[in-house]
């Protein structure tokens, strides 16, 4: 007896956002609490007022950081988009060219799959009527790329954007509300790197808590290597 059909969906793994989102939080967590961080440090070293000094660092790395995010995330996939025309631009013309050639080698791919050669035949001519419809199945065949689904530029420049001042902002925020040491910014941007560390292990075979404990890490390193280094410049100074 045949099993019954089973119908699911994918998730959207082309649309570029989720990369730039994740990347994004967990920069501005880490680089703005490494940022505030050395702040913190070096006016301590110095026996500056520490309040003031790190929430303008705090705000500037925010504002700052946010938007070479967005620049750095829209340049990066506009160029990758770019790149993906231009080879499916190739394809394009490798069809106009020799079309005999371009079927026969998808024709051989086919086969390769295990299909026969009639068959093989049959499905790349039912799959390449036209031109258009050539291109769309080389490109997908041979560069794994789909002709309309191509990532967009202003979603990962946009993510990371948001992302990144959501992340950057969590550690400014204890001060915003009175804090006057480190500690409190440092224990909400570790809660938040560990969330969103094990937030990230939903589209991943890792568990949440490694995860987490791993964007945790690397968050802690990041924050107490700077510390570190901004009270040894801070001593300098002194």
């Amino acid at each position: 007896m045949a099993k019954p059909e089973v119908h699911h969906s994918h998730g959207d793994v082309t649309g570029g956002w989720l990369r730039p989102a994740v990347f994004g939080i967990t920069d501005g967590l880490i680089s703005n609490l490494s940022l505030m961080s050395g702040v913190a440090g070096g006016t301590k070293a110095v026996g500056a007022s520490t309040h003031t000094a790190i929430v303008l660092a705090g705000f500037a790395g925010m504002v700052a950081g946010a938007f070479s995010m967005a620049g750095g995330e829209y340049v990066s996939v506009a160029s990758q988009s770019d790149y993906a025309r231009a080879e499916i631009a190739k394809e394009r013309t490798e069809l106009q060219n020799n079309p005999a050639g371009e079927r026969a080698e998808l024709v051989h791919l086919w086969e390769s799959r295990g299909l026969s050669p009639e068959l093989a035949s049959e499905v790349v001519d039912s799959l390449t009527r036209d031109l258009d419809s050539a291109v769309d199945v080389h490109a997908r065949e041979e560069l794994g790329l789909t002709l309309n689904d191509l990532p967009s530029p202003w979603t990962a420049a946009g993510s990371s954007f948001l992302a990144f001042l959501l992340g950057a902002f969590l550690p400014v925020l204890p001060y915003l509300l009175g804090a006057n040491t480190l500690i409190p910014s440092a224990v909400i941007a570790g809660i938040g790197l560990f969330v969103a560390g094990a937030a990230v292990s939903r589209y991943t075979a890792r568990t949440w808590w490694v995860s987490g404990l791993r964007q945790l890490g690397v968050g802690a390193l990041a924050a107490g290597v700077t510390y570190v280094l901004g009270m040894l410049v801070g001593h300098g100074l002194g």
